[in-house]
C-alpha cells in the first residue's frame, strides 16, 4: 500500500511495491537479503582451501571473513539513509549490482589481496541492498499480523542464509572448489537483479538531504580499527603497542563519530532515536544474539573439519538441522508472540540458545554427531531463531516513515557488526586456550586435534555467557507491554 511522508517533511512517498502483490515483493527481497547473509558463512569451510591455494596467514583467512562483515555493517546505517533518500528499489539495485560484480572479482582472484578487496566490496553492496531488503518488506505489509508474518519470513530467511553457509560452501568445495563459492553467486544475482527491475517500484521516504558521508567513514573506520585491534591480540597479545594503538585509535574515531553526529544537520544516525527504549534495547539484543551465532557457525565448522575430521561436505550436511531449528524458530515465533508477547518471546529464546551454547561447551575430541552437534546445534538455533523476529519487530515498529530505512540499517547493523566483533573477540579467546593448554600448537602450527578442543568449548562459553547478559539485559531494558494491562482493567 503507498505510503506518505509525515506533514513536517513535506513529501510524498510513491509506492514501492505493487499493492495487489505484496508477497512478490516479500518473495524478491528476501532472495536479496539471503544472498548477502549467505555470504557472511560461506566462507568458512573454504578456508583450509583458501590456504592451500593463496598461501593466506592465518590472520589473513581471518580478514577474508572480516573484510565483509565489517564493511557490510559499517556502511549499513548509510545504505539504510540512501534508501530513504534516493529510492528502496534504486539502492536494492545498485547494491545488488556491485555485489555480484565483486563476486566475479573475488571468485578469479589471483592472490590473496584482492580476494579481501573483493570481499571489502562485496560487503558495501551488501550494506546499500540489505536494509532496503527490510524496508521493502515492512511497506509491503500493513501493520499488524501480517506484517509480523513478514518480518518473521525475512527474518528466517536472512538467519537460513548464514546457517546455509556451511552446506553450500562444503558442497562446492567438495565437487568443484573454493571459487565457485564467490562465483555461484553471479547466476542467481542476475536473476534477482531481473526480477527486481521488473516487479519493484521505486519509492522514498525522504528528500531534499544529502547522505552523512563523513559520519559513514567514520563508523566504518573505527569499527574495522577496532576489529583489527582485537584480532592482533592472538599473535601480539593484550598489552603490546600493535594490539592497543588500533583499539584505542577505533575507540577514538568511534567517538569522534558521536561528536559529529551531534552537531551535524543531517546525520546518518540521529542520536535521539536511541531515546525509544524499544530501539535500543532491541539493537542491542541483536547485536548480542549476532555476535554469538556467527561465530556459532564458524566454530562448529572447523571443529567438524579440524577435529572431527569431516569433509567440507560433511561438515556442511552436518549443520543442516541446525539450519532448519532457525528457519522454524523464526517462522514460529509470529504465533507465539500473539500469546506470549515480543518481550517474553525474545528473552525466552535468548535463553534458550544460552542452553544450547553451554551444552556445546562440553564437546570433546572423541565427539559424537549427536552429542556435539546435533543436540545443542538444535538448541542454540532455535533459540536465536525464536528471539530474532521479536527483536526486529520491537525496534522497527516505531520508526517513523522518514526513518524506515535508518531502522532497517541499523537493525542489520547490529547483528553483523555484532558477529564481526564477536568472531574476532571470540577466535582470539580459542587461540589463547589453546595455547594454554598445549604450547607446542602455535610453535609447530600443526596442532594434534585434542589441543584445539579447549580453545572451541571455551568460545562456546564465554557465548553462552554474552546471551545470558543479553536474557538479563533484555528483561531490564525493554519496555514491558501495556495492552494486557489496560485490557484487564477494560
Amino acid at each position: 500500500m503507498p505510503q506518505t511522508d509525515s506533514a513536517a517533511e513535506g513529501t510524498t512517498t510513491r509506492p514501492s511495491i505493487s499493492a495487489s502483490r505484496p508477497w512478490l515483493v516479500v518473495l524478491v527481497a528476501c532472495a536479496g537479503q539471503f544472498l548477502v547473509v549467505l555470504d557472511v558463512s560461506v566462507m568458512n569451510v573454504a578456508l583450509p582451501s583458501l590456504k592451500a591455494d593463496l598461501g593466506l596467514s592465518a590472520l589473513g583467512l581471518q580478514w577474508v571473513i572480516n573484510a565483509y562483515s565489517i564493511a557490510f555493517a559499517g556502511f549499513m546505517l548509510l545504505g539504510g539513509r540512501a534508501a530513504d533518500l534516493y529510492g528502496r528499489k534504486t539502492m536494492f539495485l545498485a547494491g545488488l549490482g556491485l555485489f555480484t560484480a565483486a563476486s566475479v572479482v573475488g571468485g578469479v582472484a589471483p592472490e590473496g589481496g584482492w580476494l579481501i578487496a573483493a570481499r571489502a566490496a562485496q560487503g558495501l553492496g551488501a550494506a546499500a541492498l540489505s536494509p532496503a531488503t527490510l524496508t521493502l518488506v515492512t511497506s509491503a505489509v500493513p501493520a499488524g499480523a501480517a506484517r509480523t508474518r513478514a518480518i518473521g519470513t525475512w527474518t528466517a530467511v536472512g538467519a537460513a542464509g548464514g546457517a546455509a553457509g556451511g552446506f553450500v560452501g562444503g558442497l562446492l568445495v567438495d565437487l568443484l572448489n573454493w571459487r565457485w563459492v564467490l562465483l555461484v553467486n553471479v547466476p542467481v544475482g542476475v536473476l534477482v537483479l531481473a526480477a527486481a527491475a521488473l516487479r519493484l517500484r521505486e519509492g522514498r521516504t525522504a528528500t531534499g538531504r544529502r547522505p552523512d558521508l563523513p559520519g559513514a567513514v567514520l563508523v566504518t573506520a573505527g569499527l574495522a580499527t577496532l576489529a583489527y585491534g582485537i584480532v592482533q591480540t592472538e599473535a601480539a597479545g593484550w598489552t603490546s603497542a600493535a594490539t592497543l594503538l588500533p583499539l584505542l585509535g577505533g575507540l577514538a574515531l568511534l567517538a569522534v563519530f558521536v561528536a559529529v553526529e551531534r552537531r551535524a544537520k543531517e546525520p546518518l544516525v540521529p542520536l535521539g532515536i536511541f531515546r525509544n527504549r524499544a530501539v535500543s534495547a532491541a539493537n542491542t539484543g541483536i547485536m548480542l544474539c549476532g555476535a554469538s551465532s556467527f561465530a556459532m557457525w564458524f566454530f562448529m565448522t572447523v571443529y567438524a573439519q579440524n577435529v572431527l575430521g569431516y569433509t567440507p561436505l560433511q561438515a556442511g550436511l552436518a549443520l543442516v538441522p541446525s539450519s532448519l531449528a532457525v528457519l522454524v524458530g523464526s517462522k514460529a515465533a509470529p504465533r507465539l508472540m500473539a500469546v506470549t508477547g515480543a518481550r517474553a518471546l525474545a528473552i525466552t529464546g535468548i535463553l534458550v540458545a544460552a542452553a544450547g551454547f553451554a551444552w556445546q561447551s562440553a564437546l570433546t575430541a572423541d565427539g559424537t554427531f549427536l552429542t556435539t552437534i546435533l543436540g545443542p546445534g538444535l538448541l542454540m538455533m532455535g533459540g536465536i531463531g525464536l528471539a530474532t523476529t521479536p527483536l526486529a519487530t520491537l525496534a522497527t515498529s516505531g520508526a517513523a516513515p522518514g526513518d524506515a530505512g535508518l531502522v532497517s540499517g541499523l537493525v542489520n547493523t547490529s547483528r553483523t557488526m555484532g558477529g564481526a566483533l564477536g568472531l574476532a573477540v571470540l577466535t582470539t579467546v580459542a587461540a589463547a586456550a589453546s595455547f594454554s593448554a598445549g604450547p607446542d600448537f602455535a610453535a609447530s602450527g600443526t596442532p594434534d586435534p585434542s589441543s584445539l578442543v579447549p580453545g572451541y568449548a571455551m568460545a562456546f562459553r564465554v557465548s553462552a555467557g554474552v546471551l545470558l547478559t543479553a536474557a538479563a539485559l533484555m528483561a531490564v531494558w525493554l519496555p514491558r507491554p501495556v495492552h494486557r494491562t489496560a485490557r484487564k482493567t477494560a
